[in-house]
């Protein structure tokens, strides 16, 4: 078995043995299309048996947002897959261990993705950092708690629409923590539109009192016309604001929509401020999913990186099985909401395995949770607390986009 990045004219092989991975005979040419744009292959790994691809893996360069509005860099884990003919040989332990070593050799100190089956990826360190909602709402039960806001909601063209969505983006991932930084080549991409005819999306700008842009929406409609009545579902595939009027405003828009009967959403924030703005929030049919898994690769890095809420002490003790390099003894000390961490001997206030620093590293989940779950231990009173007020944010990590 051979292990190596790919080069340019086997791009094509790997997509193919990508989607072969996943149950798919043949590639999607869009999504194809897409992943070439944004494929390095100086970070796009493949398995070789007998000169054929059998097993697939890449990374994308990111700059993640952390607490406090800093960014990380950061190796975001995508494209991977084994042919079903080649599982249970470690081929996907190969390919993570070589993705993972040469993020650390770039200076990556976290590594993130998103898993197609979370039991495979918390072998290798990787824990649920950030999770989102789904949303299917029954609009007969839909009551609003709030006033609402003035302003207008446009509907506009693609090409008009990139522009006010990336700024509207850019603004509203410093918000929170888990987005991804991207620049005006990237983010197309990212919100790229599908070329069937069907599944082409309309682009809803709301703007506020004074004609500030400040949310959108990119949403299709799937229609159903049973017996000649409207049964349409309105699939919102991105809302995205920077205020919770802009938010309301564009839910009350979308809601209304003629001949809509359902609407549903994914990859909503855990905390959605829609959860709060009806007066019936079970209206909503909220499903919460694991979303963004993350690993730290080098915890100091990682630590110093990000924002606190409070000043503090405490010293962890972290194991790592798959990385043992990564783990050991820290003393994160926090100071006007700075870090400073650095390895020292002795006792530790916390001991915990590597997916506790993963878990909780976005702000997503608590200290306290993770030692109720018995995947954290606290050996000196107050110190998970006094985790907990150090890592808290203002509000739930959400990446908005996937990759």
């Amino acid at each position: 078995m051979e292990f190596r990045t790919i080069t340019e004219s086997e791009l094509d092989p790997f997509f193919v043995a990508l989607s072969n991975a996943f149950g798919e005979a043949v590639p999607d040419e869009e999504e194809v299309a897409a992943d070439r744009q944004l494929a390095e292959l100086d970070r796009t790994f493949a398995a070789f048996d007998d000169g054929r691809i059998v097993g697939c893996a890449g990374v994308l360069s990111q700059q993640m947002v952390v607490p406090g509005g800093n960014t990380v860099p950061t190796a975001g884990v995508t494209l991977v897959g084994v042919l079903p003919t080649h599982r249970r040989r470690g081929i996907l332990r190969e390919l993570m261990d070589r993705m993972l070593t040469q993020a650390i050799e770039r200076g990556e100190p976290v590594a993130t993705l998103y898993a197609s089956q979370a039991a495979i990826y918390g072998r290798f360190g990787f824990a649920p950092s950030a999770r989102h909602l789904e949303f299917d709402v029954a609009l007969d039960r839909i009551s609003w708690a709030v006033e609402p806001p003035p302003g207008r909601v446009r509907l506009v063209g693609r090409k008009e629409a990139l522009p006010v969505m990336q700024a509207i983006y850019d603004r509203a991932i410093r918000q929170r923590a888990g987005g991804i930084v991207q620049d005006a080549d990237v983010f197309p991409i990212s919100f790229r539109e599908p070329d069937k005819r069907e599944e082409k999306p309309f682009y809803a700008i709301r703007e506020d009192a004074d004609g500030e842009p400040d949310a959108f929406a990119i949403y299709r409609n799937k229609h159903r016309w049973p017996r000649g009545l409207p049964s349409v579902e309105l699939k919102v595939q991105r809302l995205v604001s920077t205020t919770p009027e802009g938010s309301q405003a564009i839910w009350r828009y979308l809601f209304d929509v003629d001949l809509v009967s359902r609407v549903t959403a994914y990859a909503r924030p855990a905390d959605d401020p829609l959860l709060l703005q009806v007066e019936e929030p079970r209206a909503l049919r909220p499903e919460l999913d694991d979303g963004l898994f993350l690993r730290a690769l080098d915890l100091p890095a990682a630590w110093e990186a990000r924002g606190y809420a409070a000043d503090g002490v405490v010293t962890v003790e972290v194991t790592d099985q798959v990385r043992p390099d990564t783990g050991g003894t820290f003393e994160l000390r926090v100071e006007d909401g700075a870090a400073s961490c650095r390895r020292v001997e002795g006792a530790s206030d916390v001991s915990c395995s590597i997916h506790a620093p993963g878990a909780t590293y976005l702000g997503g989940t608590t200290w306290g949770a993770m030692a109720a779950a018995g995947r954290a231990t606290e050996h000196t009173p107050g110190a998970l607390a006094q985790l907990d007020a150090m890592f808290r944010t203002a509000l739930a990590p959400w990446p908005i986009v996937y990759f």
